[in-house]
């Protein structure tokens, strides 16, 4: 089946791309965005946190440099807030109007950031979390897994502007690299994992090959 095919299947469908700092998720995602265009997939795109204007203005308090004394439950707490008002005013606008819903971060960022990283414990972050969306998850997670070493160089070469998170020590980029795996373990029918130390013509190919794989799948 190639991408064309797929397009009934995707409708209404949401695809979250997650991965640490550095691992390419902007550029993966515009090339995504290219390549869905060109076979006439009904997509919208969107990032958490953000999305909406009232969650983009969390986001500003979220990342802000000035802010390196939130604690780790203000943080958890922020991001469920962004969430619910990301959910409610176009995540479930966008599914029910079948269109297909690509997400730059979710809900496994803050499994791996404040669940795993910062100690809050994963269910904490269910719990909190399932006030903001209940049950619902993306239908297909994408983690791109990089080297913090090489993601962060790519930061500092790329002239990305850096943000609170960016300002962290490599012990805790590591752990977020591991709690990616963690989570992967957790969730192995809806996270996959791709390698993103490759060519970015390399990473597309094989999200895409992924996305076919897995909605293709669905729909036997």
């Amino acid at each position: 089946m190639e991408l064309k095919d797929l397009r009934k299947n995707l409708r209404g469908k949401a695809i979250s791309i997650e991965g640490g700092d550095g691992s390419g998720k902007g550029t993966l995602i515009k090339n995504i965005k290219k390549e869905f265009e060109k076979n006439e997939i009904d997509t919208i795109f969107t990032r958490e946190p953000g999305g909406t204007n009232i969650s983009e203005q969390i986001r500003n308090v979220i990342l802000s440099k000035e802010n390196t004394e939130m604690s780790p439950v203000t943080e958890m707490i922020l991001y469920a807030a962004a969430r619910a008002q990301h959910f409610e005013e176009l995540i479930v606008p966008t599914l029910k109007s079948g269109k297909l819903l690509i997400l730059d971060r979710f809900i496994d960022s803050n499994y791996v950031y404040q669940g795993f990283v910062r100690g809050l414990g994963i269910d904490k972050v269910m719990a909190v979390n399932k006030i903001a969306i209940g049950d619902w998850l993306p239908d297909l997670t994408i983690i791109l897994d990089i080297d913090p070493v090489i993601g962060l160089n790519r930061i500092k070469n790329n002239g990305r502007e850096t943000n609170r998170l960016d300002l962290q020590d490599l012990e805790f980029h590591n752990k977020v690299r591991e709690g990616y795996y963690k989570i992967a373990e957790m969730f192995p029918q809806r996270i996959k994992m791709i390698d993103a130390s490759q060519t970015p013509e390399k990473v597309l190919d094989d999200t895409i090959k992924t996305i076919i794989d897995f909605f293709e799948k669905k729909d036997e």
